[in-house]
């Protein structure tokens, strides 16, 4: 399995970034792919995640701010985040399972968060005023 995040870089306060995550080797029917990203110090957040069925979901958190959504031809999850602010920079990971079950723990707990197997190496957001 390889995930390779794009996309990240510096944007002032109130811009929008798109992130990209090409995902490969995951089962085509069985699989749960999610955005996270982590402050220093901090354990890794969910913020989106795609089942194989094509259902999506954003963490509350973030809702309002940032859309993810699948190419529709390739096996990309983009993520979508607009009204950046300072307290969105991070290191922004990608990450995945082989598991459409995992999808359906709830994306805020540590479950959801070890249930992932597969991780990117990350894209960094830094966002300025």
């Amino acid at each position: 399995v390889q995930l390779v995040e794009s996309g990240g870089g510096a944007v002032q306060t109130g811009g929008s970034l798109r992130l990209s995550c090409g995902f490969s080797g995951l089962p085509a029917v069985t699989y749960c792919v999610a955005w996270f990203r982590q402050f220093p110090g901090k354990e890794r957040q969910a913020l989106a995640k795609l089942r194989a069925n094509g259902q999506t979901y954003v963490a509350e958190p973030v809702q309002g701010r940032f859309t993810t959504s699948k190419d529709a031809n390739e096996n990309i999850l983009y993520l979508q985040m607009n009204d950046l602010t300072s307290d969105d920079t991070a290191q922004y990971y990608c990450a995945a399972v082989a598991s459409s079950e995992v999808c359906s723990y709830d994306i805020r707990s540590n479950t959801f968060r070890l249930g992932m197997r597969y991780w990117g190496t990350g894209t960094l957001v830094t966002i300025s005023s």
